[in-house]
């Protein structure tokens, strides 16, 4: 199957259903190392129709652009070849104004910290990487839209934001005649449904909201490798990482995933394809960010595509079945 491209929301921009992600892939070695393996990654994903490439500020402090700007100069891509993104709240300085915020001092300086790690002149998307209960929205709502004015993004968005938030930033800029929030950022995956299909639902019809879902694979639940525990070197073992282990070796949820292998192994497909596919035929969702640490595991990721056909409705109301209940 071809790769699928969707509008971003109501924009004018088409981002590939399957897209790549950098969270807890870059830079965990040798930047230099890091870079060419990540060039590797990147041309997998390219040479399967991928156009999107999501990063964040956050991603090891920054190290995570720098590693994927370098990948790009390695492969001599064209900026008009490929769609990128950055994420702002977090910060890398340890000072009031400078984290866990979006104050318009924080964001105006965090823009330009990212394009000269990424060593770009703009970022096609960036989000407010967290709402920030400390700073008015519309301090933000103004800051964001300068950033766009000044042409250091093309698009912005928020990631796990309340509808009420989302909203809210939206008619900020309707009034003052601003540049909009256009996508969101949120997790989803066959275990977490309801921000995507229940509280956002009247955002897609009402202001043209686009989604870049992450974690579809609930960090690594829907592959079926934590069915026996966890396995050496996989995230769970990472440092900084321990939060994931309880709800990797969750007994319930396990028992789940055992159900769902069921079905994709009488469609004859893997639970990742299974699981990628499921959240790709949702058309709320623009694109589905995936990850891997290697070339091989791009392209496994990206045989998804061939296994959209084979969720029929009857498969989605079995998965829905174990899901839901």
């Amino acid at each position: 199957m071809n790769m699928e491209y969707r509008r971003l929301g109501q924009s004018g921009l088409k981002v590939s259903v399957l897209s790549f992600g950098s969270w807890v892939t870059f830079a965990n070695k040798d930047q230099i190392a890091q870079a060419a393996e990540a060039a590797e990654c990147l041309s997998a994903a390219k040479d399967a129709g991928v156009n999107f490439f999501d990063n964040a500020e956050g991603y090891a402090s920054g190290a995570s652009e720098s590693v994927m700007g370098e990948a790009f100069r390695q492969l001599g891509w064209k900026r008009h070849e490929y769609v990128v993104s950055t994420k702002l709240f977090w910060g890398l300085h340890d000072v009031p104004n400078m984290k866990n915020t979006l104050n318009r001092k924080y964001l105006s300086q965090a823009i330009d910290g990212s394009l000269e790690r990424f060593g770009l002149d703009f970022v096609d998307l960036v989000f407010c990487h967290r709402p920030d209960a400390n700073t008015p929205i519309e301090e933000t709502v103004w800051a964001m839209s300068d950033m766009i004015s000044q042409g250091k993004a093309l698009y912005w968005g928020t990631s796990e934001w309340s509808a009420d938030e989302i909203r809210a930033a939206w008619n900020i800029a309707d009034k003052h005649h601003l540049h909009k929030p256009v996508m969101e950022q949120p997790q989803y995956n066959i275990f977490w449904r309801d921000r995507v299909e229940n509280e956002y639902k009247r955002l897609y019809e009402d202001i043209g909201l686009g989604t870049t879902i992450w974690s579809p694979l609930a960090s690594g639940l829907l592959t079926g490798k934590y069915l026996n525990g966890v396995p050496e070197g996989s995230r769970a073992t990472l440092p900084g990482y321990e939060w994931l282990r309880s709800m990797l070796t969750d007994e319930k949820r396990n028992g789940k995933v055992a159900e769902l292998k069921v079905i994709a192994d009488e469609l004859g497909i893997t639970l990742s394809q299974l699981s990628l596919a499921w959240c790709a035929k949702n058309p709320n969702v623009s694109t589905v960010i995936t990850g891997a640490s290697n070339a091989d595991q791009v392209r496994e990721n990206m045989t998804a595509l061939d296994a959209m056909p084979l969720l029929t409705k009857e498969i989605m109301d079995r998965i829905d079945i174990i899901s839901l209940f």
